[in-house]
């Protein structure tokens, strides 16, 4: 039945999105803890797997749709997990991404203290897990909290640049440096501005409603 079959998919995509958050969690653990295996393991062997996952799930929703030709709900919800594994193999670029920088960084003298990006880190990775349960309960009131989250990391985010501009301003010995971290600040913005889109999408599917670009006027 195609109602197995889907809530069978749901199941692979919160093991998918489960696997490309601790990407992420892992390669800022391997730049604040200058871990380079854990680093490299990121960059090698789960973005391999990540990619794996993100091939097979994206292959199992064109067979509901050969099979099935759903309607309403089920097409809905069938090209919105299409949409979401394509996003989530974004995301796990982004943890590839900032496993690169941390590599650089790791090698090198700190710029300044890591407070901001482990806060950032923590805050986006939050957003893509209570994404996915938004999208599994059809939660449209998490789904509009989770919206709200991306400003938190808007500001860290800016507040993260102004200060790196500061010691490149005053230091020009630290601009390659600090670009490696205004990289991996932009990649967790990246992880969580995707996972507001899964749940814009979350909200049109349910309510029929579009809040995208104006959120938080609803």
């Amino acid at each position: 039945m195609i109602e197995q079959d889907i809530n069978t998919l749901k199941e692979s995509i919160v093991r998918y999105a489960s696997f490309v958050a601790k990407m992420i969690e892992d390669s800022v653990v391997g730049l604040t803890e200058k871990d380079e295996a854990l680093l490299q393991k990121v960059i090698n062997e789960d973005e391999t797997k990540a990619n794996d996952l993100e091939i097979e799930l994206d292959e199992t929703c064109i067979e509901i749709i050969a099979k099935y030709e759903p309607k309403a709900k089920n097409l809905r919800t069938t090209l919105m997990i299409m949409k979401i594994n394509n996003d989530l193999e974004r995301i796990g670029d982004e943890a590839v991404n900032i496993a690169e920088s941390a590599l650089f960084l790791i090698k090198r003298p700190s710029v300044k203290r890591l407070i901001d990006i482990p806060r950032m880190a923590d805050i986006s990775i939050g957003m893509l897990k209570d994404s996915i349960t938004a999208f599994v309960n059809s939660d449209v009131g998490l789904a509009r909290e989770i919206c709200v989250r991306d400003n938190m990391v808007d500001d860290l985010r800016d507040q993260v640049i102004r200060e790196l501009i500061t010691y490149m301003t005053s230091d020009p010995s630290t601009i390659e440096r600090a670009l490696h971290l205004m990289r991996i600040a932009r990649s967790l913005e990246r992880v969580a501005d995707l996972s507001t889109n899964f749940c814009e999408d979350i909200v049109f599917m349910v309510e029929g409603k579009v809040i995208k670009h104006h959120y938080d006027e609803k």
